[in-house]
C-alpha cells in the first residue's frame, strides 16, 4: 500500500499582523540593491524581501510601526507608501 506523501506548503510572516501565512497568500515587497521600492508580483525579484496580507489594515500596521521600514532595511517614502495602498485596493476590488 503507497504512502500519500503530503508537501509541505511554504509560510511567512506578515510584517503588520505577524501572523504566519502561506506565502501564496501574502504580497512581497522587495527592496533591490539599487532602485525604489517595488511590489514582488512573481516572488522571484532579487534584493531584501518582506511579506504583507493583502489587507489595508495590515499595511497600515506595518507602515505605522515602522516594520516595513525595519524589514526592508530601507526608509519608505510617502508615494511608495501610497502605491501600494492603491495597489492592495485593487487587488481588493478584483477579489471581490
Amino acid at each position: 500500500m503507497p504512502e500519500t506523501v503530503l508537501k509541505r506548503v511554504p509560510e511567512r510572516m506578515c510584517v503588520g499582523c505577524r501572523a504566519m501565512r502561506p506565502k501564496k497568500e501574502l504580497i512581497r515587497v522587495v527592496a533591490p540593491a539599487e532602485g525604489p521600492v517595488s511590489v514582488d508580483r512573481t516572488g522571484k525579484l532579487p534584493g531584501r524581501g518582506a511579506y504583507l496580507c493583502p489587507d489595508r489594515t495590515c499595511l497600515a500596521a506595518a507602515l505605522k510601526g515602522k516594520r516595513l521600514d525595519r524589514a526592508l532595511k530601507r526608509t519608505l517614502d510617502a508615494a511608495t507608501a501610497d502605491a501600494l495602498a492603491q495597489m492592495l485596493e485593487v487587488r481588493d476590488a478584483r477579489s471581490g
